[in-house]
C-alpha cells in the first residue's frame, strides 16, 4: 500500500476509499498494532463516526452512523505506564503513612493506658496484702471467741460474733483467689479430665438443697465429656454459678444446669428464674462487688464478688462468659470453653 503525505491525514491513520480498499495507512506513532491489523480494524469500524479512536488495538466505536471512512488510532502505551506508576508511587506512600500513624498510635496508647494499668496493679497488690494482714486477726478473734464460749457458755451473741467473723474469713479467702487467678504467669494444673463426672457431683450437691427450699432443680449435663483445664478451678466455677443461681432465683422457682458440645467448645450454661432483673444490672454482674438487690441484704450470704471469680476461672481458661435474660425474670449465665 502506498502512503501519502502524513500531514494531510495525520499520524496514526487510515483513509478508506468508497469501496473500502485501503488508501492511506500510517501506525508510525504506536507499536500496538502492525499496519495490516490497522486496516482490518478499519475496515469494522466502516460507517461509524469518522477519526475513531482504537486504543490497544480495540476500536471504541459509537452507534452514530456517518459516510466518511477516515479511522484515527492512538497509542496510550506511555500513559498507560505513567498511571501504572502514579498508583504504585501513591500505593507506596499511602501504606508508609498507615505504618506511620500506627505506630504513633501504638506509643500514644501505651502511655495513655499504663497509668490505668498501674492503677489496677496497686489496687490488685492492695487487696492481696490487705487480705493476708486481715487473717492474723481473724484468727486471734476465732480463737478468743473459743474461750469465751467455755466461760459464758454459748449466746446470741457469741454466735453472732463467730457468724460475722466467717463471713469476714470467706471474703478474705475469696478476694485472695480472685488476686491470684487475675495474677500475671499464675500456673494452673492443666490435665484432661472427665468434665461430666465433676459437673454431676456438684450438681447432685446442689439438687438436694434446691429440693429442700422447694425449687425445682434440672441437670442436662451430656454424658462422656472431656476437658482439658484446671479441675480445682472448673469445679469451683461450677459451685459459684449453681450457689449463685439458687441463693437468687425466686420462692420455687427453677434452676437448670447444662453442658454440651457445641462444635469446638464445651457449653456451661446456669438459668434460674429470679426476681425482676434489668439490662442495666446484666452490664454489671461481673464487677466487683456489684449487687443487683441495692439493698445488699446479707440473708442471700453473698459478697457481690463470686461472678467476678467465675469471669477469672473463664478468662484463665481462654473461654468467655455473659449473662443474658429473655424475659426479664430469669438469668442465663453461659461459659463457653474452647477445645484443642
Amino acid at each position: 500500500m502506498d502512503k501519502k503525505n502524513v500531514t494531510q491525514y495525520g499520524n496514526n491513520t487510515v483513509r478508506l476509499a468508497e469501496n473500502g480498499a485501503a488508501l492511506f495507512v500510517d501506525t508510525g506513532k504506536t507499536t500496538a498494532i502492525t499496519p495490516e491489523t490497522a486496516v482490518v480494524y478499519a475496515e469494522k469500524s466502516v460507517g461509524f463516526l469518522a477519526y475513531q479512536r482504537i486504543c490497544w488495538g480495540v476500536p471504541l466505536c459509537s452507534p452514530e452512523k456517518s459516510h466518511r471512512k477516515h479511522v484515527r488510532f492512538c497509542g496510550l502505551r506511555q500513559t498507560a505506564q505513567r498511571c501504572k506508576f502514579l498508583l504504585l508511587i501513591s500505593a507506596g506512600i499511602s501504606l508508609v503513612g498507615f505504618l506511620i500513624v500506627s505506630l504513633l498510635l501504638y506509643i500514644l496508647s501505651a502511655r495513655i493506658v499504663k497509668p490505668i494499668s498501674d492503677s489496677y496493679e496497686k489496687q490488685r497488690q492492695f487487696i492481696t496484702n490487705a487480705s493476708h494482714d486481715l487473717k492474723t486477726p481473724i484468727t486471734i478473734i476465732d480463737a478468743d471467741m473459743d474461750i469465751l464460749e467455755m466461760d459464758y457458755d454459748d449466746n446470741e451473741w457469741l454466735q453472732d460474733i463467730r457468724k460475722q467473723t466467717r463471713r469476714l474469713s470467706e471474703l478474705i479467702q475469696e478476694l485472695v483467689f480472685l488476686s491470684r487467678m487475675e495474677e500475671k504467669g499464675n500456673q494452673y494444673q492443666m490435665i484432661d479430665f472427665p468434665i461430666t463426672d465433676i459437673l454431676e457431683e456438684t450438681a447432685q450437691s446442689f439438687a438436694s438443697l434446691a429440693v429442700t427450699q422447694g425449687k425445682t432443680f434440672t441437670v442436662q449435663i451430656q454424658p462422656m465429656l472431656s476437658y482439658y483445664g484446671d479441675v480445682k478451678t472448673i469445679h469451683r466455677l461450677a459451685v459459684i454459678l449453681l450457689d449463685n443461681a439458687l441463693k437468687y432465683s425466686d420462692e420455687k422457682g427453677n434452676i437448670t444446669i447444662s453442658l454440651e458440645k457445641a462444635d469446638r467448645a464445651l457449653r456451661l450454661a446456669v438459668h434460674n428464674t429470679c426476681a425482676p432483673i434489668t439490662s442495666e444490672d446484666i452490664k454489671h454482674l461481673f464487677e466487683r462487688f456489684y449487687r443487683s438487690d441495692k439493698s445488699r441484704n446479707s440473708q442471700t450470704g453473698g459478697y457481690g464478688i463470686g461472678l467476678s471469680i467465675a469471669k477469672a476461672i473463664v478468662t484463665a481458661h481462654n473461654g468467655t462468659i455473659r449473662a443474658t435474660t429473655k424475659d426479664g425474670h430469669s438469668l442465663t449465665v453461659t461459659a463457653m470453653f474452647p477445645q484443642k
